[in-house]
């Protein structure tokens, strides 16, 4: 995802977990213009992370990504149905248009 993304001109910041990815948006939070988050993440996951970055910056853009059947992760709640979400493994192109789509709204 990260050589996808510098490869179009977007600057990446990379966190290990949820805590590590904490830590890197406080650091940076007047930079980032957008989120990509796992749902499934060690030490603090994807929508964890998401309401404590959105009580700094409510207006952060955010895409949850996952591995997992998406139709597993709505009904148990893990991710709502009205969210910028992508599945992986995704195509550089699903990738991309998506990225624009959400930056773009």
């Amino acid at each position: 995802i990260k050589e996808i993304l510098t490869g179009y001109g977007y600057k990446v910041l990379e966190a290990m977990d949820g805590e590590d990815a904490l830590k890197v948006f406080h650091n940076n939070k007047d930079k980032i213009q957008l989120a990509m988050l796992d749902v499934v993440m060690p030490k603090k996951d994807g929508k964890k992370v998401y309401e404590e970055i959105k009580k700094v910056n409510s207006h952060i853009k955010v895409i949850f990504m996952s591995g997992y059947a998406t139709d597993i992760l709505y009904k148990r709640g893990i991710i709502e149905e009205d969210i910028n979400f992508i599945s992986k493994p995704m195509s550089p192109g699903e990738l991309l248009k998506k990225v624009r789509e959400v930056l773009d709204s």
